[in-house]
């Protein structure tokens, strides 16, 4: 593996381990938000930024394994598969906590994010030169 895909790999596990812990950490003492972005509930918009760089990252730090356009969209599916069963892991994980809950709708943002990155990837990876 490149120095480049080594790069990608590390800041792909400092961006799980993040992810983990805003998904585990204990928030008590946070100041209030506003509760909506744009009609949107910020708790939900939260979970859409923080899946949207997991396609981009996964595929980044694995996408010199692939040489054909089908194997990079492949890959990219793949990422975007391990993202969604990561989603369901970490909501299905709170849920099972006192001091978070799980929610089916913020399962639905974080695939949002997940989906939409996989789309951005895609695209990049069909407009690229041969």
């Amino acid at each position: 593996m490149s120095k480049r895909d080594r790069i990608f790999q590390i800041l792909f596990l400092a961006y799980l381990g993040m992810v983990l812990w805003c998904c585990f950490g204990h928030f008590d003492n946070l100041p209030k938000v506003q509760r909506h972005v744009l009609g949107i509930q910020t708790d939900k918009v939260v979970h859409f930024i923080m899946f949207l760089p997991f396609v981009f990252l996964g595929y980044l730090s694995f996408a010199s394994i692939t040489k054909k356009r089908s194997g990079a969209a492949l890959l990219a599916f793949a990422v975007f598969l391990v993202g969604i069963l990561m989603a369901v892991a970490t909501e299905k994980a709170q849920s099972l906590t006192t001091y978070r809950s799980g929610d089916v709708m913020d399962f639905v943002a974080d695939a949002g994010g997940l989906a939409l990155a996989f789309l951005c990837v895609l695209a990049l990876i069909l407009l690229r030169k041969r």
